[in-house]
Parts: C-alpha cells; structure tokens; sequence
C-alpha cells in the first residue's frame, strides 16, 4: 500500500498523507458478499441527536470477510483487490475452484491471478 504525501501549500496540507489506491483491481464490491450496514450516528430509538460529533460521512456496506479460512486444500485464484471502507486493509476476492466466492484480508505480495489453498 504506497502512500501519497502532498505538498506543503497551505498549512492544512502540510502533513498531509493518503493512500495512492494503485493496487486497487476493481471498483464495484461482489452483491453477493457485502451486507447492510445499519449505524446509529449518535441517534436514540427516537432519531434524537444524544451524542455529540457522532454522525455524517458516506453511507457504507459491509463485506463479509473470511477471517477463519476453513476451505482447506480447495485451491483458490485471487481475482480481485478491492478497497474496504470498514477497515484499513485492503481485501482480496477468492474465486474458489467449486464455485463460491469469498473475500479476505488482502496479504502483501499477494497478486491478481495467483492461486492460494488454505
């Protein structure tokens, strides 16, 4: 994951760092693997603000993730890298060889068209 650095042209810029997204495959996220994501943004039952600062930014789904990886000796070909806005990471689309399809934590060295079995 490179990372951007900007150049100091005002004050608010001047440590600035992002990601350069340039190991990001693919756009769109699998329907079939990403969930509604329901967040309460600081409301009660009512839809009262209750807490403070909480709330805005953009809407997110959830992507299933297989943290345990119990598909053992089914080998798998990497068909995506994609970007998660749930967590730092970067995650990876398994396109396994009976069909299914998961995502995972996208592991360094790891590239489009390499096959895994766990």
């Amino acid at each position: 994951m490179s990372i951007r650095l900007y150049k100091s042209y005002t004050p608010g810029t001047r440590n600035r760092a992002l990601s350069a997204f340039t190991e990001i495959t693919k756009s769109k996220p699998e329907k079939t693997l990403i969930q509604k994501n329901h967040r309460k943004k600081g409301r009660n039952n009512r839809g009262v603000i209750t807490t403070r600062h909480r709330g805005g930014g953009h809407k997110r789904q959830y992507r299933l993730i297989d943290f345990q990886r119990k598909k053992y000796s089914v080998p798998a070909t990497v068909a995506s890298i994609e970007y998660d806005p749930n967590r730092n990471a970067r995650i990876s689309l398994l396109h396994y060889i009976d069909g299914e399809k998961r995502y995972i934590l996208h592991p360094n060295n790891l590239n489009v068209g390499d096959i895994i079995v766990s």
